[in-house]
């Protein structure tokens, strides 16, 4: 299924990972990662083409169907690229492999992750979004509904321990007292919603086969609805890997965008394929959940701008509200330090504008 807040195993991942990154747990990620093989520096690939390595914060599965229809495509082949997918989990810090040179390009389950690593010095820059808006959600019952931020106002929320900061940003962004609700931590499982014990859960939109326990009544009101504007699946790379090599991440990023062009305009034969290099996913679950997760991936921005782009001042706004509610132990990073156009810009003409 597509990596849900509920099946996050990578700290660095979980979620929205709202948790501070300590820059000493970071630090002893990146020598690690660095001792555990060789520096690549787009190392020749099959056949001559040139290596591009993408490490993903999570287990692969259906957050890369675009990429998994680019490679069975042709289309990063057509660039002279050779594409490879390293999977993320518990024991992988992805921002600091692709940090220390390792591999070229990552992908983090969402903005905040790369906001906290700027503000601690770690040079890795967003260079383009694959969700145009976060997936995150609040679910409530039809029978007791939170259809806006005033609506959780005497409600029990529960939430996982790495969400709590969201909650705490939606409520100051709505300017909602914190003792206006009762916040109760719980883990990956819904039916505290079901059986009353809260009037409130967390989860992804794009997690569907975990959604359906919660049944026909349940309500959702996403994170970005809600005032609190983060990117989802943002793709990222080494300030010096956009500044040395930034030809090769446009390629790269011209070929992820024909592939999700691709997913969206053929469906059926997207999931085929994705089920074909993961055999261990279930074709009807990625297929249901694929609908939703192109309803975050296009949409008008990307009609307007093309697939992968991203606002400035969504960023900008992101900053500010964690720095308000004290996320950044360091400093508060520079909106240059977390996010670039340039790519989005180099590859203006060929990024798909579907909407």
């Amino acid at each position: 299924m597509f990596y849900s807040v509920h099946k996050a195993t990578n700290r660095q991942d979980r979620g929205t990972n709202t948790v501070p990154l300590n820059r000493r747990f970071f630090l002893q990620s990146l020598a690690a990662s660095s001792m555990a093989g060789p520096m690549l520096s787009f190392e020749a690939g099959a056949q001559g083409r040139t290596a591009v390595n993408m490490q993903i914060g999570w287990i692969t599965g259906g957050n890369q169907i675009g990429e998994i229809c680019a490679k069975a495509m042709g289309f990063y082949e057509a660039e002279g690229l050779d594409m490879r997918i390293q999977a993320g989990g518990p024991n992988i810090d992805g921002v600091a492999v692709v940090a220390s040179g390792r591999y070229e390009v990552g992908q983090v389950s969402s903005s905040p992750s790369l906001m906290l690593a700027a503000s601690q010095d770690v040079p890795v820059v967003c260079f383009a979004a694959g969700c145009q808006k976060h997936p995150y959600t609040f679910y409530s019952l039809k029978k007791n509904p939170v259809r806006e931020p005033k609506d959780f106002i005497g409600k029990k929320v529960g939430i996982q321990s790495t969400g709590i900061i969201l909650l705490r940003a939606l409520l100051a962004q709505n300017k909602i007292p914190e003792k206006e609700v009762t916040i109760i931590p719980i883990g990956a499982d819904m039916s505290p919603l079901l059986t009353g014990q809260v009037d409130v859960v967390t989860g992804w939109e794009t997690n569907t086969t975990a959604l359906k326990v919660l049944g026909p009544d349940r309500v959702g009101m996403t994170l970005w609805d809600a005032g609190v504007k983060l990117y989802a699946l943002p793709y990222y790379a080494t300030a010096e890997t956009l500044k040395s090599k930034g030809d090769l991440v446009a390629k790269y990023l011209r070929a992820s965008g024909k592939g999700w062009a691709y997913a969206h305009e053929n469906r059926d034969q997207a999931v085929a394929l994705l089920v074909k290099e993961y055999p261990n996913l279930v074709a009807a679950d990625e297929r249901a959940a694929l609908d939703v997760m192109l309803s975050f991936s296009f949409g008008p921005q990307t009609k307007a701008d093309g697939w992968g782009t991203m606002d400035p001042a969504v960023w900008q706004e992101q900053i500010d509200l964690h720095a308000a509610l004290g996320q950044f132990s360091k400093r508060t990073p520079k909106l240059a330090e977390v996010m670039t156009l340039d790519v989005l810009k180099a590859t203006a003409d060929a990024r798909p504008r579907i909407g």
